[in-house]
């Protein structure tokens, strides 16, 4: 691509660019957390947790000893009476009864249940439930087989088994992994409160239906039920709650995207109690804000206490919420890039949410120091070490998007001057779309600096050019808004950045606005330049692309063999 040389002296007169105030909040003195202070939002397992763990430890302990000490004699004199018992009350009728009940046990009922659960977890796309679902799986039924073999117990005997045998008693494998399956099903797929509370009591309720069936067939010894059920419930019960917590990874059903995270209940409440502590922001209330424009962070407005120099009793302020989701999010999104694009530019992902939220405020404050129209910066908030932070800046009352707003003469001069002061200091905003550009009172306000670019390439400072004139000629039309930036941009400069912009370097919601208009902006500003430079090449092959394609297509191959083998009965 050619270089991009600078407007002549006489059409690149720059048009001053307008810096909003700072926001009127009040301020209080914070309060820094002693290092021994839990985080907010613990990964906590609760009683019952630790009162399930705690029965499962007991179960291995009494195994170990008994594998040891070979006292499993005394069990099977226990067991035995029960079942003599529990037989004296058959009958045929009891008999039917008993296997219909009991079928929730068989092969074939659970391989339905985990197919099923696989299926519900996919479709929905909670990929965290779904791996640590497929993990619990495993590990139980893998564990339960392999204390089962160890030990050797055989199926009950001085009493009639009526029902089918099915492998070493102790613990019960079907009843483990049955009693795994449907507690990961309440988990992973129900929503916590009282619908979570119904479907724990239905889950006991066809435990308990399930094991009297099997010791009414005499398939099982009572203990090999409880040793079976105490781990099945503990297992699943400690991992959901520790790595899928309902504070980080609720379940729900709506069409929110899963960037979105939940900022009710515990996670609101610890997004204000942060800023009191660390910024001394009063807060009253957090909602989410804009998401229909964002899918790579939580937008949210937050209400906070106005300073006393003004009559309103509170203000706004504006934060973006960041998870670690989000930072996987950007990995993956960016290898995409680099296996169907090549790499355009350095697109380094982060390593931590951490690193993600500071570089967004480096470059905000860059942006303002520079006298861009951006939010002032207010800072950085942890709400959870490592795992989420909270960016707080200016919120722009009142404005609209430019998408929606009016646009006249001066908020195009005022777009066009935002992307000449950006190439002047050697940077590209890189997600100019009309989300991010506010229109209040006449001003024109440029938010969202999360993928800029520090000493980018001339091909991306074209790209932020062409996307500026398409989002400011959706509300006038392409002859007007190239009239006003041949008076800051020269014709080879407007020529390079329609070369090098296209439907991938778009903006998706700019796109989608293009699409609902049914005008081909892109083709009228086309038709208005005096020539037209050859698209410039976007695919590019390096060794690093060959590579993380090579790698990519392997780890597939891996994957589907392993998804061949998880689709298959756990028993």
């Amino acid at each position: 691509m050619a270089s991009l040389p600078q407007a002549p002296p006489g059409p690149g007169r720059s048009v001053p660019v307008p810096r909003p105030a700072p926001p009127a909040i009040a301020r209080v003195r914070s309060r820094r957390r002693p290092s021994g202070e839990p985080p907010p939002l613990p990964r906590a397992l609760n009683a019952s947790g630790k009162f399930w763990l705690s029965l499962s430890a007991v179960v291995l302990v009494a195994w170990a000893v008994v594998v040891v000490t070979g006292t499993i004699t005394v069990f099977d004199v226990i067991d035995t009476r029960i079942l003599q018992a529990i037989s004296e009350v058959r009958s045929p009728g009891l008999t039917g009864v008993a296997e219909v009940a009991g079928v929730l046990a068989t092969a074939k009922a659970i391989h339905v249940l985990w197919l099923t659960n696989l299926v519900l977890l996919v479709v929905f796309r909670r990929w965290r439930h779904l791996f640590v679902w497929v993990a619990v799986g495993l590990l139980v039924a893998n564990l339960g087989a392999f204390l089962a073999h160890t030990l050797q117990r055989p199926r009950p005997y001085e009493v009639e088994i009526i029902g089918d045998w099915s492998g070493f008693s102790m613990p019960s494998l079907p009843m483990t992994v049955l009693a795994a399956f449907l507690v990961s099903t309440v988990y992973a797929l129900i929503p916590p409160g009282t619908w979570r509370t119904r479907g724990k009591w239905a889950v006991g309720g066809l435990l308990a239906v399930t094991a009297a069936s099997r010791l009414y067939l005499a398939q099982d010894h009572p203990t090999g039920i409880l040793a079976g059920v105490v781990l099945g419930v503990a297992a699943p019960l400690a991992a959901f709650r520790l790595m899928t917590p309902n504070s980080v990874y609720p379940v729900r059903y709506s069409r929110s995207r899963p960037a979105h995270l939940d900022v009710s209940g515990e996670r609101g409440e610890a997004i204000v109690r942060a800023l009191h502590d660390q910024l001394g922001v009063l807060a009253s209330e957090v909602t989410p804000f804009g998401l229909s424009g964002s899918g790579g962070s939580t937008p949210l407005k937050i209400s906070v206490k106005a300073d006393s120099s003004i009559s309103d009793d509170e203000s706004c302020i504006f934060g973006k919420l960041y998870a670690a989701t989000h930072v996987r999010s950007d990995r993956w999104y960016k290898l995409g890039r680099t296996l169907l694009y090549g790499r355009l530019e350095d697109e380094k992902p982060f390593h931590s949410v951490r690193r993600l939220v500071q570089y967004e405020d480096y470059i905000l404050r860059l942006f303002s120091d520079a006298g861009l129209p951006v939010p002032h910066p207010l800072g950085i908030v942890e709400i959870t070490p490592e795992r989420e932070y909270l960016l707080a800046t200016e919120f722009i009352a009142g404005a609209k998007e430019a998408g929606e707003a009016e646009v006249d003469d001066s908020v195009i001069d005022q777009g066009l001057s935002i992307v000449r002061r950006m190439w002047d200091i050697g940077m590209a905003h890189r997600d100019i779309k009309p989300a991010n550009l506010l229109v209040r009172d006449g001003t024109l306000f440029l938010i969202d600096s999360a993928f800029a670019e520090v000493r980018p390439s001339p091909w991306r400072q074209a790209v932020d050019l062409a996307n500026m004139l398409l989002v400011l000629a959706l509300r006038t039309d392409a002859e007007r808004v190239y009239r006003r930036a041949r008076l800051q941009f020269s014709e080879e400069e407007i020529a390079e950045a329609f070369a090098a912009t296209r439907g991938l370097t778009m903006p998706t919601q700019l796109r989608r606005m293009l699409r609902q208009q049914g005008r081909d902006l892109h083709a009228d500003f086309l038709r208005l330049l005096p020539y037209r430079l050859p698209p410039v090449r976007i695919q590019r092959w390096t060794w690093r692309r060959a590579g993380l394609t090579l790698v990519t297509l392997v780890g597939a191959v891996v994957v589907a063999a392993i998804t061949v083998t998880i689709l298959g009965s756990p028993l």
